[in-house]
């Protein structure tokens, strides 16, 4: 039997569901859902991150629960001593993400659909990047996930800077899976590295180019130089699931592009 009764702990399945026309298995999200608009008008809200309410959950009698990572690690157990199905995906990467998008599609006995919308932003991401392939020249991208402490680009986001036609200044931070793990200790490291885009994406709170530009020392770096500061928004980069594969990457391409045709 499919799943009739769903709770996505988080916005991408919520997002995904809807894409493939199963909104109406949905009975529960994630607060912090934004995407799409409408599932914040017509779903309750059952979590935050990292906290849920169990009972409210309960009381929804879902028979399927999407969570994501280590950080649900808690509400999945919760769940699980109640005897509710939990499923927790921990997509990091670009190929994860439409591994993730495939495993639902199919739960929800829309697999050859889920494909097809996979095949369609794969061929997307591949005409980014054969485009980026024709740059003559590759911008140095510090993307900056949280400002105190500055946390660098998640693994998706170091891959899809990479599509977009950049390169992210701190990829032997991207692999690492965990937030506290891709904090810069010396902030001063991105001067180093002189950027030449940064962009800002802070988890829900609102970009501040000149915050940036003020900090000590950083005068200096390129992107400060030569005003190329942009705010692209968590939901649509941060969340690991079809808006970033969509809206995030063409937000990148955009910026880098427009980069590129100032330096040609």
């Amino acid at each position: 039997m499919l799943p009739q009764r769903i709770i996505c702990l988080t916005e991408e399945t919520t997002e995904w569901l809807y894409l493939l026309g199963q909104a109406h298995r949905i009975v529960g999200i994630s607060g912090y859902t934004v995407r799409p608009k409408i599932a914040r008008a017509e779903k309750p809200k059952v979590s935050a991150f990292t906290s849920a309410k169990i009972d409210k959950i309960l009381a929804l009698k879902p028979d399927c629960v999407f969570g994501f990572s280590d950080l649900q690690a808690d509400i999945a157990a919760a769940l699980i001593r109640h005897g509710v199905q939990v499923t927790v995906f921990n997509q990091r990467s670009v190929e994860e993400i439409f591994s993730m998008l495939y495993q639902v599609a199919a739960m929800v006995g829309e697999a050859e659909q889920g494909l097809r919308r996979i095949s369609q932003m794969q061929s997307h991401l591949q005409s980014l990047r054969q485009t980026a392939n024709g740059f003559a020249l590759r911008p140095r991208v510090y993307f900056e996930e949280w400002d105190d402490p500055p946390i660098s680009a998640i693994r998706w986001v170091s891959e899809l800077i990479g599509i977009a036609g950049g390169d992210d200044c701190f990829p032997e931070l991207a692999v690492q899976s965990l937030g506290k793990d891709r904090i810069i200790a010396d902030p001063l490291e991105v001067v180093r590295r002189q950027p030449d885009i940064i962009i800002g994406s802070w988890c829900g709170k609102k970009f501040r180019p000149s915050w940036v530009a003020a900090r000590e020392g950083w005068a200096c770096v390129p992107a400060v130089v030569d005003h190329q500061l942009f705010e692209i928004k968590s939901a649509d980069i941060l969340q690991p699931g079809p808006a970033a594969l969509t809206d995030g990457v063409d937000q990148l391409h955009r910026i880098i592009s427009q980069w590129v045709a100032s330096h040609a």
